[in-house]
């Protein structure tokens, strides 16, 4: 907006032409001492210096480019550079690493399976330049590598077989990544199959298989356990048999032994052999009576002269068989 200054008379007349106002621009006075030029470049200096540091972190290098081809490598800790003219271009950490690579294939026995492989991997320090500048991705690299390893031993084994060798497959797996990414400056600590995933079917075949050799093992061991129970039962009935038949052996010859020294006892007393054997005959046959009358059960017997003389028969047959035996 602009303004104008009008002279007016007394009357409130105004007196000639109005003219344009022009405000007053107050005016700074500057020391003409002050250090301009020192400050402008201790503030510069401060910058290079800035520009011309590059700190790297421990397991770490830096690669160095200068104009866009490589020059050198930074290692861990403070180092230089010279600004606008080299840059710091890559970063490699030298730390291990690990990637883990799931892979399909098929057994020699048509069985598809999916192992799990893992990679332990570095960068070689004195290899950075190879590492950085031949390789695009080393990951993708490593998983092709593994990817032709497993699928050319896999499809020569059976299922049971890649379970048992799975360690022999795991270092034939670093010995070809091993030679091959020397070159391009990574080396490989080791290479593990993890896992070996057949399909969900063929587990639970495998499964069945296992439960029923199980089954089987246990049904024999069952049946050696039940024979070896009989033949010893047998073996201990016999032998008991045996014992007991000795025993009665010997009992039958106690008696036998008994009854001749009581005759030969009785004899000696005046009696004749006729005599003694019919007294002996009587007490046994009462004894006989006595020890079933006390069982408690009833019993009927032959009690005639002619049934004594059966029974005398009979036990003197008894004791001429014990002197034989």
């Amino acid at each position: 907006m602009l303004k104008y200054i009008v002279e007016v008379n007394d009357n409130g007349q105004i007196v000639g032409q109005p003219q344009p106002y022009q405000e007053s621009v107050p005016i700074v006075s500057v020391p003409t001492d002050f250090p301009y030029a020192s400050l402008l470049g201790g503030f510069g200096v401060l910058l290079l210096i800035i520009f011309c540091i590059a700190v790297v972190k421990q397991q770490t290098v830096k690669i160095v480019e200068r104009f866009g081809k490589f020059n050198r490598v930074l290692k861990s800790g403070l180092n230089f550079k010279i600004p606008f003219i080299e840059r710091l271009a890559r970063k490699l950490d030298l730390r291990i690493q690990q990637l883990d690579v799931s892979v399909e294939t098929k057994t020699r026995d048509d069985v598809f399976v999916k192992a799990l492989v893992a990679v332990q991997y570095f960068v070689l320090p004195e290899k950075a330049f190879e590492a950085a500048y031949k390789l695009e991705n080393p990951a993708e690299q490593i998983k092709a590598y593994v990817f032709d390893a497993v699928r050319s031993q896999v499809p020569k084994m059976n299922l049971d077989e890649v379970f048992e060798k799975k360690e022999d497959i795991a270092q034939n797996i670093k010995t070809e990544l091993s030679q091959t990414m020397d070159d391009f400056g990574y080396g490989i600590v080791t290479a593990l199959v993890t896992d070996i995933d057949p399909d969900e079917k063929v587990k639970a075949a495998m499964n069945e298989i296992n439960a029923q050799q199980r089954f089987q093992v246990a049904a024999t061991a069952k049946g050696e356990g039940e024979k070896i129970l009989r033949v010893k039962q047998a073996e201990g009935e016999a032998e008991s048999k045996r014992l007991q038949g000795v025993g009665i052996a010997a009992e039958r010859k106690a008696i036998a032994d008994g009854l001749e020294q009581s005759i030969e006892e009785l004899g000696k007393a005046g009696m004749n052999r006729d005599e003694v054997m019919k007294v002996l005959m009587l007490t046994q046959y009462f004894d006989t009576l006595t020890k079933i009358g006390s069982g408690g059960k009833v019993l009927f017997l032959q009690h005639e002269p002619e049934g004594m003389k059966n029974i005398e028969r009979q036990i003197r047959n008894a004791m001429l068989s014990a002197k034989e035996a």
